[in-house]
């Protein structure tokens, strides 16, 4: 007997059509994941089936809950989305009131969902359950980490004891270890209680772990269902043998530059950063790194890997001359400098990409004008000149010059990626500092992505300093791994033998934390 059914789901904004037929159903106890690419459908089948569509969208079709029909009224869906349905489609943690405390939030959950009892001991347990410390119910979102405020809103979605849980991308953006605990949490509560799970993911290992059937959605079409084992390993659509392929990242080909003597030395840096007013807050200084030192080659690729908060995003600012370092000194081809004071003779020489493409593109500003602003540091150059060059680097990650004078709202997230990398490579440097360059990438992208980091890195002769929470990054792109924890360097080695042989606490705790694989040969 089918726990939720979905016949015919159509969602349309505009006259296009977004979610075409699709039709599923999910038995008691079962776990269906949605899979594809960017733009299928994943994130609106779910919020479709949660009634949370997004303003001037409308659905069509048949939903049926534990054989009744769906309820069609707002506050009536709502009440089974509190009751016997819970939610969690809120990765930037935007669903937790900043004005109430985690434990006035949880109280009103916990209400909605009419559980009887002593709230405080049902709010206890609740935190407890999902790892969190009870002591925090008295706090406000914003003094929470990111992983705590994700497993608060698990909280929320658990509250009622639900016999199904909705979940969009639960773990996106977590770092390696707190991605695990999350996952973890929700198999437990899965198997634990026979919670039943619709999970939207483009991480086929997520999927690998939370998912007993699969559905693959292409152009917000169905293409492909069945069983994980029989999805994974006898595909029978030509996407889904495609995206499969994507997603098993090969380990680098020949495609490399030579490594030549020392490009970039560090010594000793250190960043800290004072708590509140400096003469007010007599708090000690809150230290980002510290005493970290290591050199990078001509040719070289260097991947730091790390905890949340372990210091990979200061250093590399501090590398790129966006930051100052509070002690210690870096050097780039000898020539010394602390972060922000980083010569102007030298800063074409350092790229750099950030974390979230989307948010790193000025919406008023064409593509073209973004990456021409570079340029700016080498106005002796003509017009010509500089004009060829932007072509150039457009065209060497894949594409067209014709885009040049188009918005980035225009784009999709995988070609916003590839024209911040084109960003960063326009005055021609020899570093590359590349901020976790394939974490907001589908599943097909990040390939992509990797293999063109590859190629750039050969056809140009560059050096990269990578930050990464993706084992993936470590493995296809970088010669030498730091492992970075609470701003100190606790383990300089090679991808493989990191792999294989982790000596340090912390990078024993960050392999073992890695999601199995598909675990499954595809024949093809």
């Amino acid at each position: 007997m089918a726990l939720l059914k979905v016949d015919n789901l159509t969602v349309t904004r505009g006259g296009s059509t977004l979610v075409d037929d699709v039709s599923f159903a999910i038995g008691k106890g079962q776990r269906l994941a949605l899979i594809g690419e960017a733009g299928s459908g994943k994130s609106l089948v779910l919020r479709a089936v949660a009634g949370l569509l997004p303003p001037g969208t409308t659905a069509s079709g048949s939903l049926g809950f534990d054989d009744q029909p769906m309820p069609a009224g707002t506050a009536d869906r709502l009440a089974l989305n509190g009751r016997r349905i819970g939610v969690l489609l809120d990765r930037n943690s935007t669903g937790l009131s900043p004005l109430r405390t985690l434990g006035a939030q949880l109280d009103a959950a916990l209400a909605r969902a009419g559980r009887e009892g002593d709230r405080a001991a049902q709010r206890t347990e609740l935190l407890q359950e999902v790892g969190l410390d009870p002591a925090l119910a008295g706090r406000y979102p914003e003094a929470l980490a990111a992983a705590e405020r994700r497993r608060a809103l698990l909280a929320l979605a658990l509250a009622g004891k639900p016999d199904l849980l909705i979940a969009d991308e639960p773990a996106a953006g977590l770092d390696l270890l707190e991605q695990r605990r999350l996952l973890d949490l929700i198999l437990r509560h899965c198997t634990e209680r026979g919670m039943s799970l619709l999970l939207a993911s483009h991480d086929l290992r997520t999927v690998a772990m939370l998912a007993t059937k699969v559905a693959v959605l292409r152009g917000g079409k169905v293409v492909e269902a069945g069983e994980k084992q029989e999805v994974f390993g006898h595909p029978r659509h030509a996407f889904t043998r495609a995206m499969l392929s994507a997603g098993r990242h090969r380990a680098r080909t020949l495609m490399r530059t030579p490594i030549g003597g020392t490009l970039l030395e560090l010594r000793d840096v250190s960043r800290r950063e004072a708590p509140g007013l400096p003469l007010l807050d007599r708090r000690p200084p809150k230290v980002r790194l510290e005493a970290v030192s290591f050199a990078i080659r001509a040719g070289e690729s260097v991947a730091v890997i790390g905890p949340a908060g372990a210091g990979k995003s200061t250093l590399l600012r501090i590398v790129a001359g966006l930051e100052r370092a509070s002690g210690g000194e870096l050097a780039f081809e000898q020539v010394p400098y602390h972060g922000s004071d980083l010569p102007r003779m030298l800063r074409h020489e350092i790229g750099y990409v950030f974390a979230e493409p989307a948010g790193s593109f000025n919406p008023r500003h064409t593509v073209g004008e973004s990456i021409a602003e570079p340029l700016q540091l080498e106005m002796q150059k003509s017009v010509d000149e500089l004009g060829a060059r932007i072509v150039e680097v457009v065209r060497a990650v894949g594409l067209s010059p014709d885009i040049l004078t188009r918005l980035p709202a225009d784009f999709p997230l995988a070609e916003l990626q590839r024209l911040a990398i084109a960003r960063a490579l326009v005055t021609r440097p020899r570093l590359v500092v590349i901020d976790e360059p394939i974490a907001a990438l589908d599943i097909g992208a990040r390939g992509e992505v990797l293999v063109l980091l590859n190629r750039l890195r050969a056809d140009f002769g560059l050096s990269f300093l990578i930050a990464t929470h993706d084992f993936d990054v470590v493995r296809v792109v970088a010669d030498r791994v730091l492992v970075l924890d609470k701003g100190h360097v606790v383990e300089a080695t090679t991808p493989a033998q990191m792999l294989d042989k982790p000596q340090h606490p912390v990078t024993q705790q960050l392999v073992a934390s890695q999601l199995p694989d598909v675990g499954i040969v595809p024949v093809f």
